[in-house]
């Protein structure tokens, strides 16, 4: 039986580099005698009914070229379905793609491992209706995202931080509240994450360690300490050394409530909802193909 696939492409992912990966992840996947049909949605409303209609119609896989926002995109019609998740990386973080070892740099390296097919079952998490597949964000980083998001320069990573120092100099520490699989904790904070996978910005490995595989979620904070201290931790997140520093603190649990004050939580680079939230682990939501 011939393979159906969708290639769901952003022209916006890159600053427009998604678009130009397009005519060679097409006739890449047609040479391995699949049919394959283009899709392009001009907005991310219009990318998400096009992910939908492909999984109605039980297409065998969903290709996005994009970044970590058009997995988010694509994720929403994919969970709890059969239709496979693959990912040509095209965007400025790429974090999902970090995290399962698709190739960032080599489009070619990336279509073949579609090819392939090897496919995983992993986990999400999920704030009410919205899944998210790699970290959410909940304190200092969250607040970077906003910013992020507002910036025009820089390109990449140094986005981020200058983003992070730029958020530093009027951050004071944030007052939690949370409940972990019945288990209630207070305290303040700099970050808090909840992480699916490890990495969110471009390569910080906030949440090094979770495992998109076991059935739970990750939640790991940073301690309240002055800008300098902050300052000196932030490059360890980058090779995930800061789990030995001692303002970093994990739980892991199926079920995490965190309230807190004048907080929007971003997933996957997207805006959630403001807190309170609660975040559930929806084990063995999604097939994704991997190298």
């Amino acid at each position: 039986m011939t393979r159906e696939i969708a290639v769901l492409t952003n022209p916006t992912s890159g600053k427009g580099r998604a678009a130009g990966l397009d005519d060679v992840v097409v006739p890449r996947l047609q040479r391995s005698g699949a049919s394959v049909r283009r899709l392009q949605g001009r907005t991310a409303e219009e990318a998400q009914d096009l992910a939908a209609a492909c999984v109605a119609e039980g297409i065998d896989t969903l290709v996005v070229v994009g970044g970590d926002g058009m997995v988010h995109l694509a994720i929403q019609a994919l969970a709890g379905t059969s239709t496979a998740l693959g990912v040509v990386p095209a965007g400025t973080g790429n974090d999902v793609s970090r995290y399962f070892g698709i190739p960032r740099d080599d489009t070619a390296a990336a279509v073949d491992s579609i090819v392939a097919g090897n496919i995983r079952t992993i986990d999400l998490g999920r704030v009410g209706p919205t899944y998210f597949i790699s970290v959410l964000a909940g304190g200092l980083d969250a607040i970077v995202n906003e910013r992020v998001n507002r910036m025009k320069w820089p390109k990449g990573q140094m986005r981020y931080n200058i983003a992070t120092v730029a958020a530093l100099r009027s951050f004071k520490p944030i007052s939690y509240r949370v409940e972990i699989d019945g288990e209630e904790l207070s305290f303040e904070a700099t970050t808090l994450a909840v992480g699916n996978t490890s990495s969110y910005g471009g390569g910080m490995r906030i949440a090094e360690g979770a495992d998109a595989e076991d059935g739970l979620l990750d939640l790991v904070v940073i301690g309240p300490g002055t800008p300098r201290q902050l300052l000196t931790t932030f490059p360890l997140v980058f090779k995930g050394a800061h789990v030995d520093h001692p303002m970093f603190h994990r739980w892991r649990g199926k079920r995490i409530t965190i309230v807190a004050s004048g907080i929007t939580a971003y997933a996957d680079g997207e805006p959630i909802a403001p807190l309170p939230i609660t975040v559930e682990v929806v084990p063995s939501a999604l097939r994704i193909i991997t190298p």
